[in-house]
C-alpha cells in the first residue's frame, strides 16, 4: 500500500508539474493579447484605426471569416502552393545536399556558387519570375521553391558531412561501395539534419508566401490581405494576419514532432 501511495503521489506531482509548465505557454499568449489591447486602447495604431486593429475586433472578424468560408477559401490555395514548392525543393535539394556533404570535391565545386545564390533575397527574383512564368501560381511556386532549397541543401550537407568516418570505413571494409554507403549509412544518419532543414524551409516559405501571393493570383492569404486593405476591412486584415501566424505555428509544430519522432539521437 505504501508503494502504491508513493507511486500515486509521484504521478500526481508529475501531472501538476506538467500542468504548471504548460500554463506558462497560455500565460504568454494572454500577456501578448493584453499588450496588444493596451496598444490599441492608447491609439498607437492611429486614432482612426486603433479600434479595427484591436484583438477583439480581429477575433470577431476571424470568427466571421470561418463561418462564411472566406478563411478556408484563401488558406487552402496558400497551403497548396507552399506544399508544392516544398515538395519540389525536397526532390532537388536532398540529393544535392547528400552529394555535397559526402564528396569533398563536390562541396568545393559548389561552395562559392551556393553561398552567392543563397544570399540573394527571393523577393529580388520577383520580376524575373514574372518575366519567365508570367503572373499566377507558377511564379509563386517558383519563389517558394527557390527560398526552400537552401536550408534543405545546407542542413542535409551538414548532416551528411558529419557522419563518423568509423562508420564509413566499417562499411567499406564490409565491401560497400559509395552508393551503398550513401543509402545505408550517410542518408539515415543525416535524417535529423534533413528534418531541421525542412523546418527552416517551411518557416521561410510561409514568410515569403504573403509577398509572393501579391503577384496577381486570385486567391490566397497574401492576396486576401491586399483585398481587405482595399475594402477598408482592417479588422479582417488583422484576422488574416492572426490566421497566418496560427497556421505557421501549426506547421512548425508538425515539423518539431517529425524531428523528435525520427531523430536517431532520441
Amino acid at each position: 500500500m505504501a508503494k502504491q501511495n508513493d507511486t500515486r503521489q509521484k504521478n500526481s506531482s508529475g501531472f501538476m508539474a506538467l500542468v504548471a509548465d504548460r500554463s506558462f505557454y497560455v500565460l504568454g499568449v494572454i500577456l501578448f493579447m493584453i499588450v496588444w489591447q493596451i496598444a490599441a486602447s492608447l491609439r498607437l495604431f492611429g486614432a482612426d484605426f486603433s479600434e479595427a486593429f484591436s484583438p477583439l475586433a480581429a477575433i470577431l472578424a476571424l470568427i466571421e471569416m470561418i463561418k462564411n468560408g472566406e478563411l478556408i477559401h484563401h488558406a487552402l490555395p496558400s497551403l497548396r502552393r507552399v506544399l508544392l514548392g516544398l515538395s519540389l525543393a525536397v526532390v532537388v535539394a536532398l540529393p544535392i545536399g547528400v552529394l555535397v556533404g559526402y564528396f569533398k570535391r563536390v562541396e568545393q565545386l559548389t561552395y562559392v556558387v551556393f553561398q552567392f545564390m543563397r544570399m540573394i533575397s527571393p523577393l529580388a527574383w520577383m520580376p524575373i519570375a514574372i518575366i519567365i512564368f508570367g503572373v499566377g501560381d507558377v511564379s509563386v511556386v517558383f519563389l517558394l521553391w527557390l527560398v526552400a532549397i537552401w536550408p534543405l541543401i545546407l542542413n542535409t550537407s551538414h548532416g551528411a558531412g558529419r557522419v563518423s568516418p568509423l562508420w564509413v570505413n566499417m562499411a567499406k571494409t564490409m565491401g560497400a561501395m559509395d552508393m551503398g554507403i550513401l543509402r545505408k549509412v550517410v542518408i539515415p544518419a543525416a535524417v535529423p539534419d534533413m528534418l531541421t532543414g525542412l523546418r527552416l524551409a517551411v518557416g521561410v516559405s510561409w514568410i515569403i508566401l504573403v509577398p509572393a501571393e501579391m503577384l496577381g493570383v486570385p486567391d490566397g492569404l497574401g492576396y486576401f490581405i491586399l483585398d481587405t486593405r482595399d475594402r477598408f476591412r482592417y479588422d479582417q486584415l488583422m484576422a488574416t494576419i492572426m490566421a497566418i501566424g496560427m497556421i505557421g505555428y501549426l506547421l512548425d509544430s508538425a515539423n518539431r514532432w517529425l524531428i523528435h519522432k525520427f531523430s536517431w539521437k532520441n
